[in-house]
C-alpha cells in the first residue's frame, strides 16, 4: 500500500473510509466544502418538523427523546438545543469504567441543567475481558465502548416508547464516508456496523465460553421485531445545526462545561476528556494507520480555515507522539495484564503495508507526511 496524504488536510489514505478523488483531495474534506451551500434555515425547518412529531407521538406521559451523553462538550451542546428547541429529553450515559474527574464534573453539571439521567454501568469483569479480548483480536481498545454508546440508548427507547435518539456529529461526514448514502441524517444498523468502530462485528461474534450471550446483554442492540415495531429513529443533531467542535466548546462553556489547559491527547484540550482509556483507542491509529488523533483534530482546524495546513505539519513535527502511559497502565491493570505484555500485542497490529524497517532495523513509516 502507498501511503498518500489529502492535498488539503493532514490525513492518509489508510485511514477507514477516507477516500480520496482524483485531485488528491480526501471526501471528508470534499464533505465539508458542502456546509456553505447548505440551507440551514430549511434544516433547522427539518428539525422543527421533527420535534413536533416527536412531542406528538410522545404526548404528556412520556419523554420525547433519548440523548446519549457523557461528559463532554457534544453532550452539554445536545441537551441545550434539545431543551430550547422544547423537547423532554432523557439523558442515557454508558459509563465508562475509567470515568476521569472532569468528566464527572461535566456530567453533573449537564444533569443540573434539567433533566432527568440513566447511568448505565456494565459488569466491570465483562467489559475487561472483552476490552482485551478487542485489543487481542484487532488493536482496539474502543469496540466494546462503541457497542455501548450506539446500542444502549436505542434499546433504553425501545423498552420505554421513546420516539427518537439524538446523537451530535455524523461522524461518516466529519471524518469521511465510503459512500455518499451513508451523509443521510439517520442512524441505522448499516452506518453502525460501516462507522460505529466495531470492525463491522456483531456481539455473536465475541461469545464464547468465558462471555456468555446473557453476559453481553448491555452491549447488544434491541430486538428487531421490537425495534421496527417500535419506530424509534436514531437521528444526528449535526445534520440540522452546524457542527463544529469550537462552537460546541464554546456554546457549552456558556453553560458550565469545564476542560484542562493543555490537551489529553490530541491538540484540543476540551475533546476526549471524559475516558482515560480513549486515549490509548486514538494512539494505536499510529500503529495501525500511521496518524494519531492529532492529525484528526488539525485537519478539522484546516477545513475551518483556522489554521493552514503548513502550520499543521509544523505541529506535527513538534509533536514528540508519546504514548499515553499512565492510561496504559490504568488500562494494564483493569484488564490484569502487564505493560510489557500490552505492548507486545499492538505489536502485532503494526500494520506492515505502511511500517518498513530501516538499515538499522527501527521501524520507519515510508511516505510519511513530513
Amino acid at each position: 500500500m502507498k501511503l498518500k496524504w489529502c492535498i488539503k488536510c493532514v490525513l492518509p489514505n489508510s485511514r477507514p473510509n477516507l477516500v480520496f478523488n482524483t485531485k488528491g483531495i480526501c471526501n471528508a474534506c470534499e464533505n465539508h466544502k458542502t456546509k456553505k451551500n447548505i440551507n440551514w434555515s430549511e434544516r433547522k425547518k427539518q428539525l422543527k418538523q421533527i420535534v413536533k412529531k416527536a412531542k406528538t407521538i410522545s404526548g404528556n406521559n412520556n419523554y420525547d427523546c433519548v440523548v446519549p451523553v457523557s461528559g463532554g462538550k457534544d453532550s452539554t451542546w445536545q441537551i441545550i438545543k434539545c431543551i430550547q428547541l422544547g423537547l423532554k429529553p432523557l439523558a442515557v450515559t454508558w459509563k465508562t469504567p475509567a470515568r476521569t474527574e472532569i468528566g464527572s464534573k461535566n456530567l453533573i453539571n449537564l444533569i443540573s441543567q434539567g433533566v432527568d439521567h440513566i447511568d448505565w454501568q456494565i459488569n466491570p469483569k465483562i467489559e475487561s475481558q472483552f476490552m482485551l479480548k478487542a485489543l487481542k483480536k484487532y488493536g482496539s481498545t474502543a469496540i466494546p465502548m462503541h457497542f455501548s454508546i450506539f446500542n444502549i440508548p436505542i434499546r433504553i427507547a425501545v423498552n420505554l416508547n421513546i420516539p427518537y435518539v439524538i446523537y451530535g456529529e455524523n461522524s461518516a461526514f466529519e471524518y469521511g464516508n465510503s459512500d455518499k448514502r451513508d451523509l443521510g441524517f439517520e442512524l441505522n444498523h448499516n452506518w453502525i456496523k460501516k462507522y460505529g468502530v466495531t470492525q463491522g462485528t456483531s456481539i455473536d461474534s465475541w461469545i464464547d465460553n468465558t462471555m456468555k450471550k446473557k453476559d453481553m446483554l448491555s452491549y447488544l442492540p434491541p430486538n428487531k421485531v421490537d425495534l421496527k415495531k417500535s419506530n424509534v429513529k436514531a437521528i444526528f443533531l449535526g445534520h440540522y445545526l452546524k457542527w463544529d467542535p469550537n462552537e460546541t466548546k464554546n456554546f457549552s462553556e456558556k453553560y458550565g462545561f469545564k476542560f484542562p489547559k493543555k490537551p489529553r491527547t490530541g491538540y484540543y484540550n476540551y475533546a476526549d476528556i471524559d475516558d482515560d482509556f480513549i486515549s490509548i483507542h486514538h494512539w494505536l491509529k499510529w500503529y495501525k494507520f500511521g496518524f494519531t488523533r492529532l492529525f484528526d483534530n488539525l485537519s478539522i482546524e484546516i477545513r475551518n480555515g483556522r489554521i493552514s495546513r503548513e502550520k499543521a505539519i509544523k505541529i506535527i513535527e513538534k509533536d514528540k507522539n508519546l504514548p499515553p502511559i499512565d492510561d496504559i497502565k490504568k488500562f494494564c491493570k483493569f484488564t490484569n495484564i502487564t505493560t510489557k505484555e500490552f505492548f507486545e500485542i499492538i505489536e502485532k497490529h503494526r500494520n506492515k503495508k505502511i511500517w518498513k524497517k530501516n538499515k538499522k532495523n527501527s521501524w520507519y513509516i515510508k511516505n510519511y507526511l513530513i
